[in-house]
């Protein structure tokens, strides 16, 4: 059992790969796609990572050097992470979508010592960058290929398996390195987005990452090593790669999906307890289920529905609503004919989801709740490692984030700005003093740039984005989010964003789902136009948006 006062990932580390447990396993990952999956105990991953701790000392990588990650999840990208954490250097993770000038921004930004690749495609986008990146002295390459030459003129190249050769010249004992460790030192660089200007790269210590991996697990069921996730984020992801922790701090299993196009076989194949998504993955699934139900007979279109409302009814004690009698004696029959064939399309095993990143709908977490499968919804930002709050999971308020996680104290400033207070915060933005104390004020508290709200039991409402409030011509200050993500609750909304700034009234750019527009009117038998634009310009499609509208 880890104690609860652990300050550090490395004691993490040491505690799972060398405690009881350490026969247990830890990674399930296919070296293939389209193979079998293949297993690794805590036990092995962990002599893995010392070993590569041990070859990239040998290399030149020193406390404060940075390492960069450029690839997909896989297991080099756990053992890249924690190799870098036993040695006090700091990772920089990019994410693999990331173009050449933005991973050639980020490398030198970061002072990059290292870069870990995954395949061909990112090596590309590396050595475009080379001839700008004079710190850059190494790199690394998972996926064996002929087309990657060995030798890169300012850096040297190799094969990730290949590394494990400089183990035996490297002079450290990496456990009295990892136990230099403090719980201040800086163990990641990550980059925001960079959507509203230059990307950051947002600095996070070993104790902004373990306060909040215990106060996140206080927030939800418990986790034991009996639990099998199924990740399909990138591990460059702040979610993610929080999320990637919490599953080494309880000692549970992990399985890599081979991609996003795989999910559904992978789940069947995993059978996972636990999944972490953003919004638009389960809305993905929602949507999946209810066309099929519109293809169904209307006989067992009526099974369903009927199925799924006594599924709600007694979704609601997530709620911490009441549920009547009738839903609790009905509830076997619903679930045998329909509800247990819906949660069989995930594996059959999930215990709850988890859901981050962006707003989850009303409609789509009771649905859920609705097939027996409870969404945990979950608020942060990676200034914050990244958990801010959770929404309890007997207790859930729809709409809501849910209530500040117990290690971190949340308050709205005069003008509806989000503050967090808390060990969770970052240590600031990486040479940028400046914006670093716009972020953070004198008193400690970090400015989310999030508008909201907190009721009477604290749970948080989400409105907007700070920087996206405008007012009308008339003085009224408008929060377009809120209004935009009720319209997207309609299933022939694809895309909306609102207008108003300065102006007398509101208006609206809508971009249908067309797919599903069709398959409407293909149920009805009216034949539609084969192009969209030209779908656009007819008066029954108009009519069906305007009365989503109203």
């Amino acid at each position: 059992m880890i104690s609860s006062n652990v300050n550090t990932l490395t004691e993490i580390f040491y505690a799972q790969t060398t405690g009881a447990l350490r026969d247990k396993t830890y990674l399930l990952y296919k070296p293939e796609r389209g193979k079998p999956y293949m297993s690794m105990t805590y036990d092995a991953f962990g002599k893995r990572a010392i070993e590569t701790a041990m070859s990239l000392h040998a290399l030149g990588l020193r406390r404060g050097d940075r390492i960069a990650i450029l690839s997909e999840s896989r297991p080099e990208w756990m053992m890249t992470d924690f190799a870098a954490l036993l040695l006090g250097a700091i990772t920089v993770p990019m994410f693999p979508t990331l173009t050449p000038k933005q991973v050639e921004y980020i490398l030198i930004n970061s002072g990059a010592r290292m870069v870990v690749v995954s395949n061909d495609l990112q090596f590309r986008k590396v050595m475009k960058s080379l001839p700008e990146c004079p710190d850059l002295k190494e790199i690394f390459v998972c996926a064996r290929s002929e087309a990657i030459p060995r030798e890169g003129g300012t850096a040297n190249i190799h094969m990730f398996e290949e590394i494990a050769l400089q183990a035996s010249s490297a002079e450290i004992d990496v456990r009295i390195e990892a136990d230099k460790a403090k719980a201040d030192d800086v163990v990641t660089l990550i980059y925001t987005s960079g959507t509203t200007g230059t990307p950051k790269g947002v600095m996070l210590t070993h104790r902004n990452l373990t306060s909040n991996i215990r106060g996140a697990l206080a927030m939800l069921p418990e986790i034991t090593p009996d639990d099998v996730f199924l990740s399909f984020l990138p591990l460059s992801h702040s979610f993610e790669r929080i999320a990637s922790y919490f599953k080494f701090y309880t000692c549970a299993s992990v399985a890599y999906a081979e991609s996003l196009d795989t999910v559904a076989e992978n789940m069947l194949e995993v059978q996972p307890t636990i999944m972490t998504g953003v919004p638009r993955f389960y809305e993905r699934i929602h949507s999946r289920i209810m066309k099929g139900r519109d293809k169904m007979t209307p006989t067992k279109q009526r099974l369903f529905d009927w199925a799924h409302e006594i599924g709600k009814a007694n979704g609601s004690k997530y709620e911490g609503l009441h549920v009547s009698l009738r839903a609790k004696v009905l509830y076997p029959l619903a679930d045998r004919l329909v509800l247990k064939k819906i949660r069989e399309r995930t594996g059959g095993r999930v215990r709850f989801l988890v859901s981050g990143a962006a707003p989850l709908s009303k409609e789509v977490g009771r649905a859920f709740a609705g097939f027996g499968i409870q969404i945990i919804e979950g608020y942060g930002m990676t200034e914050a490692s990244p958990v801010i709050s959770v929404n309890p999971f007997t207790k859930v308020k729809w709409g809501t984030v849910g209530q500040a996680i117990p290690n971190v104290r949340v308050k709205i400033a005069q003008d509806g700005e989000i503050l967090a207070l808390g060990p969770n915060v970052m240590k600031g933005y990486y040479n940028l003093p400046d914006d670093t104390r716009e972020a953070i004020d004198s008193e400690g508290w970090l400015h989310t740039g999030d508008i909201g709200e907190i009721d009477s039991e604290g749970y948080i409402s989400i409105t907007d984005r700070k920087k996206h409030l405008f007012i009308s011509s008339g003085g009224k200050n408008i929060a377009p989010a809120h209004i935009e993500a009720s319209l997207l609750e309609s299933k022939f909304l694809e895309q909306v964003m609102l207008i108003g700034d300065k102006r007398q009234f509101n208006t609206a750019i809508l971009v249908p789902n067309f797919e599903n527009v069709r398959e409407y009117f293909t149920a009805k038998n009216v034949a539609m136009p084969a192009e969209d634009k030209d779908l656009l310009l007819e008066k029954s499609v108009r009519e069906l948006i305007e009365k989503e509208l109203e």
